[in-house]
């Protein structure tokens, strides 16, 4: 589906990224975990287009997309669920969720399935993206990534902030979109929950990849991959 090789990049002067490269097949779950200032959301900015990598390659489903716009990655097949949800303040929420919306396949995601997945959203359909809460506004955010129809959908910070009740949710929904055969890259530091839901995992460091495995090798043998994730 995905596949980054090599990847160097930064801001301005500072490098951050130095030789970023993992993959994510069709219909799988990959995580990419690592402590706070580690390259994380660089990597996903990169990904989309958001930054532009100094060497390396970015492969989606096999078409060379390095350094191409983020509208042209958009329209490969990913969908983006970014960092602080990002929802548009004075839309509706319907209008947010229709914003960027594409012509849904047999199947594919509409206002009506979104609605089905998080009923709160169809109960504030009306509300302006600055009257949700934070989990609410986490929920539209998926749903808007959702109504893009992507073949992968790319999860920064899946949880983060939100009450315990409300982050049970959304590992609900991502459960939920798993066994519906869509491919996710998710960050987040509930390692608990991503072990139930990933296949494989990535683990970054200084902006390098450490570690990389399946869910039952590091349910096996946690030291090697947790130690660079505690602070």
């Amino acid at each position: 589906m995905v596949s980054l090789d090599g990847i160097d990049c930064g801001y301005g002067g500072a490098r951050v990224l130095f030789g970023m490269g993992f993959e994510v097949m069709p219909g799988e779950v990959v995580t990419l975990m690592g402590r706070n200032g580690m390259g994380k959301t660089t990597t996903i900015r990169t990904l989309f287009g958001l930054l532009r990598p100094t060497a390396g390659r970015i492969v989606v489903r096999g078409r060379d997309l390095t350094g191409a716009a983020p509208h042209r990655i958009a329209s490969a097949g990913l969908g983006y669920v970014p960092e602080g949800r990002q929802v548009f303040p004075r839309l509706t929420v319907e209008e947010n969720l229709v914003a960027t919306a594409r012509g849904a396949t047999q199947g594919g995601w509409t206002l009506d399935r979104v609605y089905a997945a998080f009923p709160r959203l169809k109960e504030r359909r009306g509300n302006l993206g600055t009257h949700l809460s934070g989990g609410e506004q986490q929920m539209l955010a998926i749903g808007r990534a959702l109504m893009t129809n992507p073949e992968l959908l790319v999860l920064d910070e899946a949880t983060e902030g939100l009450a315990p009740v409300i982050r049970g949710e959304i590992w609900g929904a991502i459960e939920a979109l798993r066994r519906e055969g869509l491919a996710i890259l998710v960050v987040d530091k509930n390692l608990e929950a991503l072990l139930r839901i990933a296949d494989r995992h990535v683990v970054i460091a200084g902006g390098r990849v450490v570690w990389t495995g399946t869910t039952a090798q590091l349910a096996a043998d946690r030291s090697e991959a947790t130690r660079h994730l505690e602070v």
